[in-house]
């Protein structure tokens, strides 16, 4: 009976540590990964809170009367909702053109619906809104997209080349 004691033991203590280490396993691989996809955020669309656009974009409550970019990179920002179907529509288009400049500029997306405050104080009354982010100089908006995905891909192509990408 003891020595069934022991063995029950002795088996419960090595499935035990050997769950551990394979969870420690499974946590190193985890970690890799975490790291590897920080890596490839660029050529990915970010969806922005207000305090992410505080900190990536324009720090507005800090600085309310002077523009000041807080970025590395020009950046497109979309305010947008989900249910507007031309927002839905430039959607794609703006992954691919994330793809296209990756490293170059940064594309963001400010949902308005759940961001009302952001797109307040940019007076966001009709969406699709872009606003156009040089790394110097002053931002510019547009508004809308063009009655075609790839008329809207060459509309935004020129704005990135015209505004954005100005050597």
């Amino acid at each position: 009976m003891k020595r069934l004691i022991i063995l029950t033991a002795a088996i419960g203590l090595f499935s035990f540590y050997g769950c551990n280490a394979n969870n420690e396993k499974k946590n190193k691989v985890e970690v890799k990964k975490e790291v590897k996809s920080e890596n490839k955020e660029e050529g990915k669309v970010h969806h922005l809170t207000k305090a992410e656009f505080l900190e990536k974009v324009m720090n507005y409550e800090k600085n309310p009367n002077d523009w000041k970019f807080e970025g590395d990179k020009p950046c497109i920002i979309d305010f947008y909702a989900d249910w507007c179907r031309p927002c839905r529509i430039a959607a794609p288009v703006l992954e691919e053109l994330a793809k296209e400049y990756a490293g170059k500029i940064d594309i963001y997306k400010v949902d308005t619906q759940k961001e009302r405050e952001l797109a307040g104080a940019f007076g966001i009354q009709s969406i699709p809104a872009f606003l156009w982010v040089p790394q110097k100089g002053k931002p510019q908006m547009s508004k809308g997209i063009a009655n075609s995905t790839e008329a809207t891909k060459e509309m935004f192509k020129k704005m990135i080349d015209e505004v954005l990408l100005v050597k």
